[in-house]
């Protein structure tokens, strides 16, 4: 790397809307449609999306909802409406990307810039989304959200989700200076083995663009990341929005076989 809903699970074991929620039914069906359609297996092998009847169905909501959902989509650029046939992925399947793991201070330092935080919150908490409860078997953890600073000047928006025997010791830390995954490995003895991440684009809400000093609907640059220790045992789930000014991703791509002339 270059310088979402809540939900709960129901019988089927997908992921389904939280009518309680202060989260606007549509934003949570994209945010589950967004990580189901990348990873879950909602699309079939030509990249097809569901229906928006077997979406009405299987949500309990009106087709307005479902067309707002997939339309956010179409807008950030996952999803593609093709006249006569449906609504499909970008691409078919997505592409695997192999890089190495790095947080966002290793990131930064290597870019030649000085990394810094402002703390937003922090803290134990059990209000969590189904989506950090499954990815990280918990259902209480420890929550850290940070507005990140390159030269002083802030270029992004972290929020982070730890099993809370790691946060109560990262909370002895400076977390305005941390570099977190070293401390993790150094400090706290735990190798990280590897990581899933998303990538994708959304709009600055209007509370990020203040923060993050750009227009109330700027595209910004989301990740969305699961890291998980030697053992494979989940140690983080972060969320982030970046600046694209300063963040882009270089991806060094290969053919698996060259052209063989038919």
């Amino acid at each position: 790397m270059n310088i979402k809903a809540n939900t709960n699970d129901n019988t089927s074991g997908k992921r389904t809307i939280d009518p309680h929620s202060g989260t606007p039914l549509h934003l949570q069906i994209r945010d589950i449609i967004r990580h189901e359609a990348l990873y879950d297996g909602l699309v079939d092998e030509t990249g097809k999306m569901p229906t928006e009847h077997v979406l009405i169905k299987r949500f309990g909501v009106s087709r307005v909802t479902v067309r707002n959902a997939l339309q956010s989509l179409v807008e950030e650029g996952l999803l593609v409406r093709e006249r006569g046939r449906g609504t499909f992925l970008k691409t078919n399947q997505a592409e695997h990307w192999v890089g190495q793991l790095m947080g966002f201070t290793e990131t930064i330092e290597e870019a030649g810039f000085a990394p810094g935080a402002r703390i937003i919150g922090k803290g134990m908490t059990n209000k969590l989304s189904e989506q950090v409860k499954t990815s990280l078997n918990l259902r209480a953890a420890w929550e850290l959200k940070r507005l990140r600073l390159a030269d002083g000047k802030p270029i992004a928006i972290e929020h982070a989700y730890f099993p809370p025997e790691i946060g109560l010791e990262l909370e002895t830390r400076d977390l305005t200076s941390i570099a977190m995954y070293k401390v993790l490995e150094e400090e706290l003895a735990i190798p990280l083995k590897e990581a899933k991440q998303m990538i994708s684009a959304v709009n600055a809400s209007e509370e990020e663009a203040k923060q993050l000093g750009v227009a109330a609907g700027d595209a910004l640059l989301y990740i969305e990341r699961v890291t998980y220790s030697h053992q494979l045992q989940s140690v983080e789930y972060l969320t982030a929005v970046y600046r694209p000014d300063y963040f882009q991703y270089m991806v060094q791509l290969s053919r698996k076989r060259p052209y063989g002339g038919g």
